[in-house]
């Protein structure tokens, strides 16, 4: 009977004991892919961007000129930014960062331009996606926060580090944000 009894407790310590590696790795891979849908998201919210972007310079290419590089740049940013990893991304809004602030320093010095309701229609939706993007690198970067947590954690350590799993990297783009266009034109 005695046996019987041990046998019996330590096939449930056993099974809870499975169980719980199991609820843990499924967690892992659960943050995994809410992280890789995050970061979808926040790869199309910068194409819708850079789309936007490319619009922009076509209402004012009329008032400025704009050297063939702009248009290939854009071009080419939006082809990339689809595959784009992290840190790709982060160079990828630097770089649309930095043509976005050319046109709008551009429009400045035509006043004409800043009352036109196409540029200021545009202006306000990139406004909205810049919004988008940065509430997707929020929800990004606390879910890669969770998992890393969970890989620096005892007991998850062993089992994500036994499954092959590995620290994320956050979506942070603090040094591009500092130089963050602002507009204002009413």
């Amino acid at each position: 009977m005695d046996i019987l009894l041990v046998a019996i407790v330590l096939m449930i310590i056993f099974l809870v004991t499975v169980a719980y590696i199991f609820s843990i790795y499924n967690r892992f891979k659960s943050l995994r892919n809410a992280g890789d849908a995050t970061l979808s998201q926040t790869r199309v919210a910068m194409k819708k961007r850079l789309d936007m972007i490319e619009q922009l310079v076509e209402a004012v290419k009329s008032y400025a000129k704009f050297e063939q590089d702009t248009f290939e740049k854009i071009t080419s940013l939006r082809v990339n930014v689809g595959k784009a990893g992290t840190e790709e991304l982060k160079k990828i809004d630097g770089e649309s960062r930095g043509i976005l602030g050319n046109i709008i320093a551009i429009a400045e010095n035509y006043p004409e331009l800043k009352t036109s309701g196409t540029v200021t229609t545009l202006m306000n939706s990139i406004k909205d996606m810049e919004d988008e993007i940065a509430r997707h690198r929020y929800t990004y970067n606390n879910i890669i926060q969770e998992y890393n947590t969970m890989l620096d954690t005892i007991p998850s350590r062993y089992i994500g580090r036994s499954a092959g799993m590995s620290k994320k990297e956050y979506l942070d783009f603090f040094d591009e944000e500092l130089k963050r266009p602002v507009v204002n034109w009413s």
